[in-house]
């Protein structure tokens, strides 16, 4: 088990790496921004800034790619997804693995620290890929949470596992380090629904960590399968090439978005927005720390080789009128 800094630790973990922040968003640019205030900048001009100083310009001066034409995160449109065979199973590599993981409030959503042990391959990924880390966006409204959508549904939260080529698979480095799929993103929706056992440790670790830059500990050891829906739907998924959703917006993400969604009772994600707090005042409650949809331009997004649409119904239950048309036709 490793040691995590103090719950109080004003220090930013070492561990987080240089692709720490990537596929979490700052807040919401939907809802009213906080009270500004004038900054003074080397020109002479007067322009008004978010009072938080975790809080960047607007959306439409992001600098970086975040202009670009390959950004993320999309609205899903179902129907005009192309099937792609190639998109099969999963392997996941220590997903089994129950650890308790540090937990931080980075100053822009809660991230769980998982170390390089947990990994992926296949799913038409082009090698493995080590997690890294897994953080979430949210909101205090059950359908204004995620950053991606389907059909122009959105959830109340959505969940980032975020994955690294694995050292020394990914060729030259420097090569890589402006490849389109250097970082690997498993998305997963999250609804209003009955209360989930297996993410109460992390739910709980929020009471420690209020204010930015704060880390902690869960305190029963939790596996990142116990926080999915079942191995079974993970076969069910979109596929696309897009971005980080924080600047700079680096164009280098494959972004697997599943089905499937996990759920939550609404306690638990309210939970969220209650107990995080963007500021060290805890004045300015942590919530809609989505970025709003790109535009999709010439992308195309897949599906995977499986059947594209998970069953709305059981499988038993959709066969029973073909099986008694059967039973009657033999008893003739």
């Amino acid at each position: 088990m490793t040691t995590a800094p103090a719950a109080t630790s004003s220090v930013r973990d070492p561990r987080l790496g240089s692709h720490a922040g990537c596929g979490c968003c700052w807040r919401s640019w939907s809802s009213p921004p906080p009270r500004p205030r004038p900054v003074q900048r080397h020109t002479g001009a007067t322009r008004f800034k978010s009072s938080l100083p975790t809080t960047p310009a607007w959306p439409d001066e992001w600098e970086g790619s975040c202009q670009n034409n390959r950004q993320s995160p999309v609205n899903i449109v179902t129907a005009k997804t192309q099937l792609d065979p190639n998109l099969g199973r999963f392997s996941f590599s220590g997903y089994n693995m129950k650890h308790q993981w540090v937990v931080q409030n980075n100053g822009h959503t809660v991230m769980v620290l998982l170390e390089n042990k947990p990994s992926i391959a296949g799913g038409g990924l082009s090698t493995r890929y080590q997690a890294t880390q897994l953080h979430l966006h949210w909101s205090r409204a059950m359908d204004r949470g995620s950053e991606h959508s389907f059909d122009g549904e959105r959830f109340a939260m959505e969940m980032h596992i975020v994955h690294e080529k694995e050292k020394g698979l990914s060729g030259n480095a420097s090569q890589n380090q402006f490849a389109e799929d250097e970082i690997a993103v498993l998305a997963f929706m999250v609804e209003d629904g009955s209360k989930n056992v297996n993410f109460q440790p992390l739910v709980e670790a929020l009471s420690d960590i209020p204010r930015p830059n704060m880390n902690t500990t869960m305190k029963e050891g939790v596996s990142l399968f116990d926080l999915l829906p079942e191995e079974e739907s993970l076969r069910h998924y979109f596929r696309y090439l897009g971005s980080l959703t924080t600047p700079t917006c680096d164009e280098k993400v494959v972004w697997t978005v599943f089905q499937k969604p996990i759920q939550l009772h609404r306690d638990q994600i309210l939970a969220f927005s209650q107990k995080l707090f963007y500021d060290d005042q805890q004045k300015v409650n942590m919530t809609d720390n989505v970025r709003p949809v790109q535009s999709l331009g010439q992308r195309q997004v897949f599906r995977s080789g499986a059947p594209g649409l998970l069953l709305a119904q059981p499988l038993p239950t959709l066969l029973a009128p073909v099986l008694a048309c059967l039973t009657v036709g033999f008893l003739r």
